[in-house]
Formats: structure tokens, C-alpha cells, sequence
């Protein structure tokens, strides 16, 4: 027995149901580079490992374009602005690029 299809609800065979948009949800191409946030913070230089970046994570030191972040996993894109900045010391900010 066939079902008619309920017109509220989405055909799961439309081709066009999962297409994403192609900017992806921070308005970059699905290709573009990304690295996590621990990773990025030993990549500048910022931590000496991986231990020392989750502390400062966890730690609410850092920020990714001014909002604290506590996901050392956290995907930064191209231009992204990420923050450290430790009690008693200048912040310091540096902003993704591809190199």
C-alpha cells in the first residue's frame, strides 16, 4: 500500500533537500582551511602544548573574535581574530591566514 506524500512534509528524494549552502554556515567555502583552536594556539606560537593550550582554553583566556571560547576543538576559519590574554599581561591577538 502506497501512502500519499504529506505536503508538510520534505521529499526525501528531492535532490535539492540537502544541498548546503556553498559559503558553509560561516560564510566560507566548504574547501576552505580550517584548524582547531589548540591546534592553532601551538601553530602561533602562543603554547608551548597541548596541555598548556587546554588550560588556557578552559581558563577563559581565550577569545575567538571577541566572544570566549572553551572548546579546544573549536574550527577557526580564514580571518579569524583569536585572543589570549592572561592576568597582568598585554593580550595578545592573532588572526588566521593561510601561509
Amino acid at each position: 500500500m502506497q501512502h500519499s506524500p504529506d505536503p508538510h512534509r520534505p521529499d526525501p528524494h528531492d535532490p535539492d533537500r540537502h544541498s548546503p549552502d556553498p559559503h558553509g554556515p560561516a560564510g566560507q567555502a566548504p574547501d576552505a582551511p580550517a584548524i582547531r583552536l589548540g591546534q592553532f594556539l601551538k601553530l602561533a606560537d602562543l603554547v608551548d602544548t597541548g596541555g598548556e593550550a587546554r588550560t588556557l582554553i578552559q581558563g577563559g583566556h581565550v577569545r575567538v573574535d571577541g566572544e570566549v571560547e572553551t572548546r579546544r576543538g573549536r574550527q577557526l576559519q580564514l580571518g579569524q581574530r583569536v585572543t589570549v590574554a592572561l592576568p597582568g599581561r598585554k593580550p595578545i591577538t592573532v588572526v588566521v591566514a593561510d601561509h
